[in-house]
């Protein structure tokens, strides 16, 4: 069940089966340690030691499925697409980029969110109880935590820019419109039509750039002199952000899935508009053809793949521990394999959308600002999406306030449903190991502390913070732990079994693809890939300090692991030292669906699986990787 005590708690010994308690060769431990489960750790439930029993169930469930599919294409279609993707790809030579990228979703993105899917749906559990099924493991889920609140906080900060561009849009004329008569070499991108340049005269700005570096962001070009302060505006722009954030999220699961029917359909028809008007600007194709046009060189740099890997994982919102919660508050045999193939889909196209309506206005822009070369027309980084698009808007001859405003709304409805997920992933974490805490005071807690820490990023140095935790706090530590998450499930839990789970949940078989993917092609190539960008690491362009800063966080998140291992191995009292390892890489008592009546079911299904595959075994390595592959 969800509310239990955590694996110390429970002192089953190293013959302890996994699955429900029932044990391969040594089914006489099922009864007592399964009883001793429920009439001592039990925390919420009425007392019962018997799957007939009716109990309510423990964790809330989504009003309907459609609400779940919605949640989900809320969470992994946003900040990520519409503000990461574009960036990403602009600073990794556009072409050069997508190829990649589609690949890495097909071996990487599709597999491991269709398996975060199963897990969490199956086991009811959230992103840290879910490795109930290899206890050993439970620091990743907690690493996962401490990347995903990093994200959290400068997601939120970027939800605060969202909302003061939001705020501007509402003047009588665009404030970034036109140039402010103290910036130099600025040029109106209300602009329609081309400048022509000297051979001596410096690159203009558009007045959309310089609006955000020295209106919205007071931008600093280094952290020498330090961050400074916060932007009081921006600053009052975060307090609201967090208290839509709490609003929605105080009430449980079922409000957000309330609020998910608009989050999740609304910006589809703004991301149409922008990208019919993006289109037709001049000069709009030749952006295009270079976000399109392969760069055959860089696809054999390894740094265009690693960020292709990492921008996956934002794109898709996998390995931070979202989905899986997602998914923990599903009903037992809801359709998630079709749920997976059209999120990630939708997501994919939705970052090509993006992209053709980013690189339609890079193209407008050099085309105005008379820059032959693309890749020079604007400074890549996380402040892209705030240039480019106020700058198309600004261009439009029909009302440009109400398409700003749609604009600007639909990136704070992209970046609130973002937020409701991967804040709901902490919250859950948090109550799961602590149910006796009430829901709403974490809720707080973790709003407070998002708010205090999000402050760093709205001051003029904050952008630049942004980029150094973003590299260090979440993709360093995702791709890290993603490893780690890999081999638990795929060869600690064994991809076998994860097949005979689905088939129970669902009755499918799981075909050669995912079953080759889960545990050869897609965790060779995440290892290979995070390998790779720890040999050719080169530190961040800030001061000394700020790296190491960087590095302390990473490693605090990722020494999570092997701390909670070593914890678990000592809470196996009475057992000698190999026995307790191998005993906390095994399923806890409880493993298996919610319902006692289903896991009773699972624990018999399992057991005939076992005593099927069981007859034919050998000690070859081949044979058994066969076994843990295909059987």
């Amino acid at each position: 069940m969800e509310n239990r005590s955590y694996v110390g708690d429970e002192t089953w010994n190293a013959d302890t089966l996994p699955v429900g308690g029932l044990a391969g060769n040594q089914p006489h431990h099922h009864h007592n340690h399964h009883h001793k489960h429920h009439t001592t750790v039990d925390l919420k439930a009425p007392q019962s030691t018997t799957a007939s029993d009716e109990k309510p169930p423990l964790r809330e469930k989504w009003g309907r499925n459609i609400e779940f599919l919605l949640s989900c294409v809320a969470l992994s279609v946003g900040f990520g697409n519409v503000w990461r993707f574009p960036y990403t790809a602009f600073k990794n030579g556009g072409g050069a980029f997508v190829i990649p990228y589609l690949i890495v979703l097909f071996i990487i993105g599709r597999p491991i969110y269709y398996l975060e899917m199963v897990l969490g749906q199956f086991s009811n559990r959230g992103c840290v109880k879910v490795y109930d099924l290899a206890p050993a493991m439970r620091g990743i889920g907690v690493g996962q935590t401490v990347a995903i609140f990093t994200v959290i906080t400068y997601y939120a900060s970027v939800l605060a820019v969202t909302l003061r561009y939001l705020v501007a849009s509402f003047n009588p004329e665009l404030p970034w419109a036109k140039c402010d008569p103290t910036w130099p070499d600025c040029v109106d991108s209300s602009r329609l039509g081309s400048i022509a340049l000297g051979p001596n005269v410096t690159q203009p700005k558009t007045s959309a750039d310089l609006y955000f570096r020295k209106t919205v962001m007071h931008a600093a070009d280094s952290l020498d002199d330090g961050l400074g302060y916060p932007d009081w505006r921006l600053a009052l722009c975060l307090v609201a952000s967090w208290i839509c954030i709490v609003g929605i999220l105080i009430k449980g699961i079922k409000s957000s899935g309330k609020v998910s029917y608009f989050l999740a359909i609304f910006p589809y028809i703004i991301i149409a508009v922008l990208l019919v008007r993006s289109l037709t600007l001049e000069g709009a194709w030749t952006g295009i053809k270079y976000f399109f046009e392969p760069q055959w060189d860089k696809l054999l740099t390894i740094e265009v793949w690693y960020e292709a890997v990492t921008q996956c994982f934002f794109s898709l919102t996998i390995c931070f521990g979202g989905l899986i919660v997602y998914s923990s508050f599903n009903d037992f045999s809801n359709n998630i394999y079709r749920h997976a193939l059209i999120i990630t889909s939708l997501d994919t196209v939705t970052s090509l959308v993006a992209g053709c309506v980013v690189f339609g206005v890079i193209g407008h822009l050099a085309h105005v600002t008379g820059q032959s070369d693309i890749s020079k027309v604007v400074q890549s980084g996380p402040a892209l999406t705030f240039i480019t698009y106020p700058d198309t808007i600004a261009k439009f001859d029909f009302l440009p306030q109400f398409f700003s405003v749609l604009f600007f709304f639909m990136l704070f409805l992209l970046g609130i449903g973002t937020l409701i997920g991967i804040v709901t992933s902490v919250i859950t974490a948090i109550h799961d190991q602590r149910p006796d805490i009430a829901r709403w005071k974490i809720v707080i807690s973790v709003g407070l502390a998002g708010f205090c820490i999000g402050l760093v990023y709205i001051t003029p140095g904050g952008l630049i913070i942004l980029e150094l935790l973003d590299y260090y706090g979440a993709t360093l530590v995702t791709i890290t732990l993603a490893v780690f998450e890999l081999l638990t499930f795929a060869w600690i839990y064994g991809v076998n079994r994860v097949c005979k789970d689905i088939e129970f949940m669902l009755g499918i078989k799981t075909g050669l693809f995912w079953r080759v993917c889960w545990g050869i092609v897609t965790p060779i190539t995440v290892l290979f890939i995070l390998l790779v960008s720890l040999v050719q690491y080169k530190p961040q362009n800030v001061p000394l300090g700020y790296n190491a800063l960087g590095w302390c966080l990473y490693a605090f998140a990722v020494l999570q692991l092997p701390c909670w291992a070593v914890y678990a191995i000592l809470q196996k009292q009475g057992l000698v030292w190999w026995d307790r390892c191998k005993a906390v890489l095994r399923p806890m008592a409880d493993w298996g669906p919610e319902d006692p009546t289903k896991r009773s079911e699972y624990g018999t299904f399992i057991e005939e699986y076992k005593q099927q595959s069981v007859t034919n075994r050998t000690g070859n390595l081949v044979e058994k990787v066969r076994r843990k592959l295909f059987k």
